[in-house]
């Protein structure tokens, strides 16, 4: 348990330095559509959050197929985290979550109606976390490259959210 709780405790240690995140999800032709999007917040339950105009091309993607991949690379490591996601305009929650640094995103800026929130329920999570500054790093990677090895830079896991 100890170790699942480990992963747990890194994967919150990434989320909590990210600013932006790159969501996929699956256009109305079956492609994998990935852009990046501000985090708003991750909550206590796993739900990553973010704004969205309602209506646009993700937010149908998002109610044809729910199913979506969010990427977070930081400095504290990279993480890919698998979740099903959807749509609301619970004003309290906009409120809540609403910075200025979103209204340039909306022409009406929170007044406007296609403010929407998108919310990844989170299932699970993959992560790569070193400890080691980036140099150490680099320098694992080079002499890996060199010397025909794998370079060991730190830690991965799958963790169940």
């Amino acid at each position: 348990m100890g170790s699942e709780q480990d992963g747990r405790d890194t994967v919150v240690k990434i989320l909590e330095k990210a600013k932006i995140a790159t969501l996929t999800t699956v256009d109305l032709q079956g492609n994998l559509v990935s852009r990046p999007l501000q985090l708003q917040e991750a909550d206590s339950d796993g739900n990553l959050w973010f704004f969205t105009p309602d209506p646009s091309p993700k937010a149908d993607e998002v109610r044809a197929n729910p199913h979506v991949n969010v990427a977070i690379n930081d400095k504290e490591g990279f993480l890919s985290i698998s979740g099903t996601a959807t749509l609301t305009k619970d004003q309290g929650k906009i409120s809540s979550l609403w910075k200025t640094s979103v209204e340039g995103w909306f022409e009406k800026g929170r007044e406007d109606p296609s403010v929407a929130l998108l919310k990844v329920d989170s299932d699970t999570a993959e992560y790569w976390a070193t400890d080691e500054p980036k140099i150490a790093s680099m320098f694992k990677i080079g002499k890996a490259a060199v010397t025909g090895g794998t370079p060991d830079i730190g830690k991965n896991d799958v963790v169940d959210l």
